[in-house]
């Protein structure tokens, strides 16, 4: 059994801005579309399991109009006849039958507990529950889908039904977050935005009327060419205006400006009315909207506000003065007849970079690190390849998200090891003696390499100095920092060091995986101690963390009481998140090293995380997965044989 939940999706910035952006495909005059869309924190909550058939079934929805119960045999043709029928799960459906055309899949039965979504406000619950399902055949059957193959299935999905959706409805996939998307012609990109300060929206519902599919009918009336003025007009405001508001938002956001982006709001509907409006009167007058944005009471307590969606008397949107006005405002929109909903935009710190060292000899391995090194060394691996130590470590930050990775090196040498690998293609006749999916795979680490940076330690000063070789790199940004001589596999269908950022992106500091290990070993590894925050035991406090403690001392000092009262140790999993803080304080040891003369002194990265820990708080995260040391030849035997091991074994 598997929990989900997604949300509804906002759009903040760009409306109608996804379709016309399509239209590049026609006209290459056109701009292509920009919006601002986020998760809200209202959504869809299930609980999915494989089954012989396709179900959903719900209590929580029994409550809406026309909701029953669904099974369905997986079947392509039946499914497809339930995503023609017009009833709510017949997005459900269409999703189902793309998954089975395509990916072959067995059944799924899911479980809908809670529905906080309004639905039919602009905030997209029909796109919610067609990621929905695509999330739960992705996870249930292992398909190794991003979030971006989960929205492009539900997109699809949804198209299979009499929906005609935009590419900006299915940004719900990306969770409670802003983002950027891009639309040009096919293609979509999605970024995740900075945010500095925190945005306290409010959204309600108008409880007027639109006919959102004659709204859609008419602009598309003035695509791909625009036949006069006003068509031309309705180019500009999605295009070229459009594209300055987005620059300006995500200039405010990231700035922390919050009166101007909440200014940029009204502007953005002034131009909306006098550009858009008029190509359906009838639909975009919308009085009700009109007199809810000059409400003067409403304008004391937000910064700015717009419509959502296609816009007309469904939905309206405002930013807060502050979290005492989000409230206040629910509060009167509520008095007005109006269900309104508040959305709270945190600050991001996406994780986008990644650094491994691998500038060490392999002294432990010798004599064999003498024609190898540690990090090319081969294992096998669960899907039956037998993969060099580096290219594990690249593929779980792949996977992960991470867009950028500085490799550590010992000598600009080395680096022709790695260019021979992940830039040079196999020769032909080599390619040749290769199956299909062996070829197809070639391109695949091709791809890896173009993720590739590099570094140089010239002098060996101890693992903190060569971590700091990559401040550059890193930019001030958070970074993910991967032991180079530690694997890792995760139990779940989410990577280990996609665990870690997404539990940086919650706690927003310096944050290092965790894992127990027996009294006796914690002579080999840093040990962090401190008090469990979460009632599963995931999320720990540190209150210290020591580098390689003897046995006794760790009993003594660094145990960490579980539930059962039992004392654990928590050494290092092999991942961290450095904040910049981290290289601020390398530099500083490494000058004060120069300094005193010492420059023989090794750097340690521990003492380092120690000192900002002290200052700024130290989180130790438990991921959900087995790690794998590669340091020693028992070490490395043991990983040869346990690394390919199914976990259920």
């Amino acid at each position: 059994m598997i929990k989900l939940f997604v949300p509804g999706r906002l759009c903040l910035f760009g409306e109608h801005t996804d379709w016309a952006g399509h239209y590049r495909t026609m006209n290459a005059d056109i701009l292509p579309g920009a919006a601002i869309v986020t998760g809200i924190e209202q959504g869809i909550y299930a609980e999915v399991e494989k089954s012989s058939m396709f179900e959903v079934k719900s209590p929580a929805l029994r409550t809406y109009g026309g909701w029953r119960d669904f099974s369905c045999k997986m079947n392509e043709q039946a499914l497809k006849r339930v995503a023609r029928s017009g009833d709510f799960f017949c997005y459900c459906a269409g999703v189902a039958s793309y998954m089975l055309e395509w990916y072959k899949v067995g059944g799924v039965r899911i479980k809908i507990t809670d529905m906080t979504l309004p639905m039919k406000s602009g905030l997209s619950s029909s796109a919610a529950i067609c990621v929905l399902v695509a999330r739960a055949f992705n996870l249930i059957y292992n398909l190794n889908l991003n979030t971006m193959g989960e929205m492009n299935i539900a997109y699809v999905g949804e198209l299979r039904t009499s929906s005609r959706c935009g590419r900006l409805d299915q940004a719900c996939a990306f969770g409670v977050k802003p983002n950027l998307m891009t639309f040009d012609g096919d293609e979509v990109e999605v970024q995740t935005l900075n945010v500095k300060k925190q945005l306290h929206w409010v959204f309600a519902d108008l409880c007027g009327t639109k006919n959102t599919i004659k709204i859609l009918a008419d602009l598309n009336k003035a695509y791909p060419f625009a036949s006069n003025e006003m068509e031309q007009r309705l180019h500009d405001a999605l295009g070229k205006q459009n594209q300055d508001f987005i620059n300006r938002a995500v200039k405010f956001m990231a700035e922390g400006e919050v009166e101007r982006l909440g200014r940029l709001m009204t502007e953005t509907e002034e131009v909306f009315d006098k550009q858009v409006a008029p190509l359906c009167p009838s639909e975009l007058r919308a009085p009700k909207l009109k007199a809810v944005l000059a409400n003067e009471h409403i304008k004391s307590l937000t910064w700015g506000g717009k419509g959502v969606g296609s816009h007309g008397d469904g939905s309206v949107q405002f930013l807060a003065r502050d979290a005492n006005s989000q409230q206040q405002l629910v509060d009167y929109l509520i008095g007005l007849g109006m269900p309104a909903y508040k959305l709270t935009i945190y600050p991001v710190h996406n994780v986008r970079k990644a650094i491994i060292p691998v500038a060490g000899f392999g002294t432990r391995l010798y004599p064999a690190t003498r024609c190898m090194k540690k990090d090319f060394f081969p294992i096998p691996c669960p899907d039956g390849m037998v993969r060099p130590v580096i290219l594990i470590l690249l593929e779980e930050l792949v996977q992960s998200g991470i867009e950028e990775i500085c490799l550590v090196l010992g000598s600009e040498e080395e680096r022709k090891l790695y260019a021979d690998f992940f830039e040079h293609p196999l020769r032909q006749e080599h390619l040749n003696k290769l199956n299909a999916e062996c070829q197809e795979y070639e391109n695949h680490i091709i791809d890896i390499g173009k993720r590739l940076r590099y570094v140089y330690q010239k002098e060996k000063r101890g693992f903190g100095h060569a971590v700091y070789q990559a401040v550059d790199f890193a930019s001030n940004e958070p970074v993910l920092l991967s032991l180079g001589d530690t694997l890792c596999r995760s139990k779940s269908n989410k990577p280990c060091s996609l665990q870690l950022i997404e539990a940086y992106e919650r706690y927003n500091k310096l944050i290092v995986g965790l894992y127990p290990v027996p009294l006796s070993t914690v002579s080999h590894f840093g040990i962090m101690s401190g008090v469990w925050e979460d009632k599963d035991e995931r999320v720990l406090h540190v209150n210290t963390i020591v580098e390689k403690p003897k046995a006794s001392y760790a009993e003594e000092f660094l145990g960490v009481k579980n539930k059962q009262g039992e004392r654990e140790y928590c050494s290092v999993f092999g991942q961290y998140i450095l904040t910049p803080e981290v290289f601020h304080q390398l530099e500083a040891d490494i000058e004060a090293s120069n300094a005193s003369g010492d420059q023989a002194k090794e750097i340690e990265l521990t003492s380092a995380l120690e000192t900002v820990r002290k200052q700024y708080g130290m989180i130790g995260f438990r991921q959900n997965g087995e790690r794998y040391d590669m340091g020693n030849p028992a070490a490395l035997a043991n990983t040869i044989i346990e690394f390919p091991k199914p976990f259920n074994q």
